[in-house]
């Protein structure tokens, strides 16, 4: 992109410059309101109103963009809590994975019921309801 704005900058410029040396005559200004007379060279009354007319645009582009930077500082924000919150869900995960598979561990070193202990344990427990 810096090489594309060169690429149209330089010959802007170079066209600006001669322009405004070539023009070498003398310009009265009168500020109107004032009562002032000013008696310049033409060709630097030419550079200073295109470095006036450019650094207004930029002061005037500057100002545009306040909000998509604010939105932007807003949202650095918002992802750097967003991340605290998922570095805490991520090790309460972990946790939880640990106490699965310790359970799991806890499950497999109990011995199972066979199926005739888990029918006496059926059937007993009807029994003693009535």
């Amino acid at each position: 992109m810096n090489f594309i704005k060169m690429l149209i900058g330089l010959p802007v410029i170079a066209i600006v410059l001669v322009f405004a040396f070539v023009n070498n005559d003398l310009a009265v200004f009168n500020l109107w309101p004032f009562y002032i007379e000013i008696t310049v060279s033409l060709s630097v009354a030419i550079v200073f109103f295109i470095l006036f007319g450019f650094l207004f645009g930029w002061l005037f582009t500057w100002l545009s963009y306040a909000p998509v930077r604010k939105a932007l500082r807003q949202q650095k924000k918002q992802n750097k809590k967003l991340n605290k919150e998922q570095e805490k869900l991520v090790k309460e995960v972990q946790g939880l994975h640990e106490n699965i598979e310790t359970l799991k561990a806890d499950e497999n070193k109990t011995p199972k019921p066979s199926f005739k202990d888990r029918l006496k344990n059926i059937f007993g427990k009807k029994k003693q309801d009535i």
